[in-house]
């Protein structure tokens, strides 16, 4: 795994210790809640309340003055390891989600709601970390009200780190993460292939990319999804670095492969289901031709494994 590389993965930095020993403890959210220290991140519709590039955290008496419980579940995000204004080392946050109404009377001019895509990369380590880890887990409770095994409505447990029946805490469910490789995949000319999928405009180029499946090794869901994806076979699977993509719910593993030998390079095809057209890359091709297309935005790991391959960073701000 390259140190270098893994620095630049914007949505995988932190500085909190998530202090999962506590979730346990029936009265951590009381104690949390007397603390003067505690600081609470807002979201809503899958934003965050932020100042700028900086995170807006509100205290849970701020926050029952304006909407009495209004907050869906309360989680416990963990204690801060780095320093902020007014917000030293070992501030607990917690994060809410918070109806439409609500969030109209917490936006004040001087705050707004902010895009962690758009954000990511003007936020510290820790306001990214934060905000990724908030918004992962509010999607979770979102999309998994019921039990999977019987249809039952569940609650929030251990600090908003469990789902469990109302009457029965022990049949838990805990929350899931959709792992997902993403690769960089060259030829013997050190080409790189890129698509466009069907869901984008036709000039948006990315890396190929695909969920890994049940009983599937990383390795031979990089194989498998290049070659149902574009009709390359790729041999040499390897594994770069990771971070979440918490839209809804996916890790995304970066992987680099290359073209088998003896493999043309140039038979590629389009499934035309999910990737429509695809392209092979020489660097001096790729900056020719960035008018013309749109690269993912930064703050993905799509963005850092193609400047990986390229060598330095890309002049394209352009926003997905």
């Amino acid at each position: 795994m390259n140190h270098e590389f893994t620095q630049r993965l914007t949505l995988a930095r932190h500085a909190t210790d998530r202090r999962a020993e506590l979730r346990t403890r029936p009265e951590l959210l009381d104690e949390l809640a007397a603390d003067a220290r505690t600081r609470v991140i807002v979201l809503n519709q899958g934003k965050a309340l932020v100042s700028g590039a900086e995170l807006t955290t509100v205290s849970l008496d701020q926050l029952e003055a304006v909407a009495p419980a209004a907050t869906q579940e309360i989680l416990f995000l963990g204690v801060s390891t780095e320093a902020a204004p007014h917000e030293p080392v070992g501030t607990p946050f917690l994060a809410v989600t918070v109806s439409d109404e609500v969030a109209q009377l917490l936006g004040p001019e001087e705050n707004s709601w902010g895009d962690l895509r758009i954000l990511g990369t003007a936020f510290s380590d820790r306001d990214a970390g934060l905000f990724t880890q908030a918004l992962a887990l509010a999607n979770w409770h979102r999309s998994h009200p019921h039990s999977p095994v019987d249809g039952l409505a569940t609650v929030s447990g251990q600090a908003g780190w469990v789902r469990h029946s109302p009457e029965d805490d022990r049949a838990q469910n805990f929350p899931r993460t959709d792992p997902a490789i993403i690769v960089m995949v060259t030829d013997d000319q050190d080409r790189l292939l890129m698509g466009n999928n069907a869901m984008w405009e036709s000039n948006r180029f990315s890396l190929l990319a695909g969920f890994v499946e049940p009983g599937e090794s990383l390795e031979a869901a990089v194989i498998r999804e290049v070659r149902e994806e574009s009709g390359i076979e790729v041999v040499d699977p390897m594994y770069l670095g990771s971070q979440p993509w918490p839209f809804p719910q996916s890790l995304m593993l970066g992987f680099k492969a290359r073209v088998a030998p003896g493999f043309n390079a140039e038979n590629t095809v389009a499934d035309g289901e999910e990737i429509l057209k695809l392209r092979w890359f020489t660097r001096e091709e790729l900056v020719a031709s960035l008018d013309e297309i749109v690269l993912p935005g930064h703050v993905s790991i799509a963005r850092a494994l193609i400047e990986e391959w390229f060598g330095g960073p890309l002049d394209q701000e352009a926003i997905w």
